[in-house]
């Protein structure tokens, strides 16, 4: 399975949703907290093509989006395509 990885912040509710559905379904990931850290953040936002919001997901390479990009690909069963490359 690809590495997971997500930026977050704290406080974010999306970023909570987001991590609740990898925890349900047992997934490990890199969580990288880009609260108060402007470079993390300008990395992220790069990585990202310019997105600056959290969370921001990587499937291995692949950029999956934010939390509402996540549950979408969850409901169409892509997520699990996904994890199996």
């Amino acid at each position: 399975m690809p590495p997971i990885t997500i930026y977050t912040t704290p406080i974010c509710p999306y970023c909570i949703a987001a991590k609740k559905l990898l925890n349900e379904k047992e997934l490990n990931y890199n969580e990288i907290d880009v609260s108060g850290n402007a470079d993390l953040r300008a990395e992220m936002s790069k990585k990202a093509e310019g997105q600056t919001s959290v969370p921001q997901i990587w499937v291995g390479d692949i950029h999956i989006g934010g939390c509402d990009d996540l549950y979408a690909l969850e409901r169409n069963g892509k997520f699990d395509q996904l994890l199996k490359n």
